[in-house]
């Protein structure tokens, strides 16, 4: 009963001090001991609490590109679960589909009123805030830049507010061929094919083996190419044996400036068993 109590005045001060995440994990340890945490560990269970996110209202000043956008307030926001093709700039050229995201973003909000909604990190390694965007009637900018395809779903543990529905989105984008599902750039390659190329690709190979490091666990697809996963985000997938032997499609941004590569994948959306009737290998 003590227990039982401490965990639920535990929940409460969760609630009060990150009321803006929605995501509270109980979890018990071999003695019996619960505990409760807004990380996610293995073996814990997320827990209903039906909080509404909190919103904060702001104006566009600028659009960069299909994901970052800058505030009147000068803060730079990236939009959260998705990932867009590059525009031009000084040191790149634009890889197809960059600049049809940016345009498209930009008639959405450029000088618009937006509602920020934080997951449970509010920065990234650059110092931008993450958030979800979403307009005055409520539709969610992230996941309508993935549905008309011109964004890819790519999640970043833990925060994975709204991954089903950014997923959902994406599996309809790819299925109708829209935006960046109908490029040439972005079509399924076979393992045995892969080269240095820059952004975002799909590549589909057999697992041969695992290979253990220190900090991360590789899935050898062939002597060119392994896919790479933190030992902190195993928890999310399912057992890594039940891969091998298996035809798998991975989709990320390659590692490396020769064979072999690598591409890191930090959730199962990007590690996907392939269907004997899927996409075509070009």
């Amino acid at each position: 009963m003590k227990s039982i109590i401490n965990g639920m005045i535990l929940i409460g001060l969760l609630v009060q001090v990150n009321f803006l995440l929605a995501d509270i994990y109980r979890s018990q340890d071999a003695d019996g001991n619960i505990s409760y945490s807004d990380k996610p560990t293995e073996n814990a269970i997320l827990q209903a609490l039906n909080i509404i996110p909190q919103r904060y209202k702001n104006k566009v000043a600028y659009v960069y590109d299909g994901d970052t956008i800058k505030l009147e307030n000068g803060k730079k926001i990236r939009l959260l679960g998705i990932d867009t093709p590059e525009v031009a700039s000084h040191y790149q050229k634009a890889t197809p589909g960059g600049n049809a995201a940016k345009k498209w973003l930009k008639k959405q909000l450029d000088g618009s009123d937006v509602y920020l909604e934080y997951d449970q990190q509010q920065r990234d390694k650059y110092k931008r805030l993450l958030a979800h965007v979403f307009l005055e009637n409520g539709e969610h900018i992230n996941t309508a830049l993935v549905k008309n395809g011109l964004a890819i779903v790519n999640l970043f543990p833990p925060n994975f507010r709204y991954k089903d529905e950014l997923l959902a989105a994406q599996k309809v984008a790819q299925q109708q061929q829209l935006g960046m599902w109908a490029m040439k750039r972005y079509q399924l390659t076979s393992a045995d094919k892969v080269r240095k190329v820059s952004g975002w690709k799909r590549y589909q190979g057999t697992v041969q083996s695992i290979k253990n490091n220190r900090k991360t666990v590789r899935l050898i697809l062939n002597k060119k190419l392994s896919v790479k996963i933190a030992k902190e985000h195993l928890y999310l997938f399912p057992d890594l044996e039940s891969y091998v032997g298996q035809s798998v499609e991975v989709r990320g941004w390659l590692s490396g400036k020769k064979a072999p590569f690598s591409i890191l994948v930090r959730h199962p959306s990007a590690l996907i068993l392939a269907s004997p009737y899927g996409d075509r290998q070009h």
